[in-house]
C-alpha cells in the first residue's frame, strides 16, 4: 500500500508542477487551485508512505518521479527541447529511482 501511495504522490507532483507552469505565476485561478490541491494531496500521500518506507528511498523516488515526469510532460505538451543530454539525464533519474526501489528492502 505504501508503494502505491508513493507512486500516486509522484504522479500528483507532476500534476502540480504542470499546473503551476500553467498558472502563469498564480495569476490564473483554475491552474492555481489545481496546483494547491495536487500539492496537498501529493504531500499527504508522501507522508503516509513514509510511515513505513525509508526516508531516503521514499523522498528520492517521489522527487525522481516528479522530475522525470515533469520533463516528459514539458517535452510532450509544452514543446520543450528533447536533446540527447536532457534525455540521458532523465534516463539517469529513472535508473536512480529503480535502484532506490531495489535497495530499499521493501
Amino acid at each position: 500500500m505504501a508503494w502505491t501511495c508513493l507512486l500516486l504522490a509522484g504522479v500528483l507532483e507532476i500534476v502540480w508542477a504542470a499546473a503551476m507552469k500553467k498558472s502563469d505565476g498564480f495569476t490564473a485561478l483554475t491552474p492555481t487551485v489545481v496546483t494547491l490541491v495536487a500539492m496537498v494531496a501529493s504531500f499527504s500521500l508522501l507522508a503516509f508512505a513514509m510511515r513505513t518506507l525509508p526516508l531516503g528511498a521514499a523522498y528520492s523516488i517521489w522527487t525522481g518521479i516528479g522530475a522525470a515526469g515533469a520533463f516528459v510532460f514539458g517535452v510532450l505538451f509544452l514543446g520543450e527541447a528533447l536533446t540527447p543530454i536532457r534525455a540521458l539525464a532523465a534516463i539517469l533519474i529513472v535508473a536512480g529511482i529503480l535502484l532506490m526501489k531495489l535497495s530499499s528492502g521493501h
